[in-house]
């Protein structure tokens, strides 16, 4: 491989790390690239946010393969990860505080399929307030953070498959497929509520994005690795 593919365009698949958001690791990758090469400028951007909290296939374009970053973030996306059932945050995922907490004996195996498949198909999903969605202008989390009243409207959805585990109560595992601009902590805060009780996303992971999965992915240092023994 040479150093001058990352100018001309390329797709590249990283293993995103927790704690790091989507940019952190376009800004990591791109002064890679660009100290490796020498140059000044060279275009690198994301297709479809990871959350922080999240790690797994962050699709990353570079050089002419900007142009493909609509097109690589339309397909559907499969995550793996874990829903505490009784309790709830603000932001349905642990980047804030518990806030409220709910029964959970009076759930069944009943319950658990009934609505497990209650998620299937086409539906109308409300994303979470703690969101880059923008709201007059300004994103949704910089209002909900501000402890401004926050409205968003539902987004259509598709959902292929979600397979869970219910071994471990009150720790539900998953495997979900979905469509384009599915919010995972929605599905988890909704599913909480379907079950007549609270839950909050605590772990997730992207596997595939379009035809991207993990298994083709590296992480961040080995990206590094990788630019860096490029030929100029």
């Amino acid at each position: 491989m040479k150093a001058s593919e990352f100018q001309e365009g390329k797709t590249i698949v990283v293993d995103k790390p927790l704690n790091w958001t989507s940019f952190d690791v376009v800004n990591k990758l791109r002064w890679t690239i660009k100290n490796h090469l020498g140059v000044k400028k060279i275009k690198v951007g994301h297709a479809g946010t990871l959350d922080p909290l999240a790690t797994g296939v962050l699709v990353l374009c570079s050089g002419k393969h900007t142009k493909r970053i609509v097109e690589l973030m339309a397909g559907d996306k499969t995550y793996t990860g874990k829903i505490l059932l009784g309790k709830t945050t603000p932001s349905y995922d642990l980047e804030s505080e518990f806030n409220e907490n709910f029964p959970t004996e009076h759930i069944t195996e009943a319950l658990f399929e009934e609505v497990r498949l209650s998620f299937i198909g086409d539906q109308d999903q409300v994303p979470p307030i703690f969101s880059a969605k923008q709201v007059d202008g300004r994103r949704a989390y910089d209002l909900a953070r501000a402890g401004k009243e926050v409205v968003l409207q539902p987004n259509r959805i598709n959902v292929t498959s979600f397979s869970i585990d219910t071994s471990k109560m009150p720790k539900i595992s998953f495997e979900i497929t979905c469509s384009k601009g599915t919010y995972i902590r929605s599905i988890a805060h909704d599913f909480g509520v379907k079950l007549n009780s609270g839950g909050t996303l605590i772990e997730l992971r992207r596997m595939r994005s379009g035809e991207q999965s993990i298994d083709e992915s590296n992480t961040v240092d080995e990206w590094i690795e990788i630019i860096r023994a490029t030929e100029l």
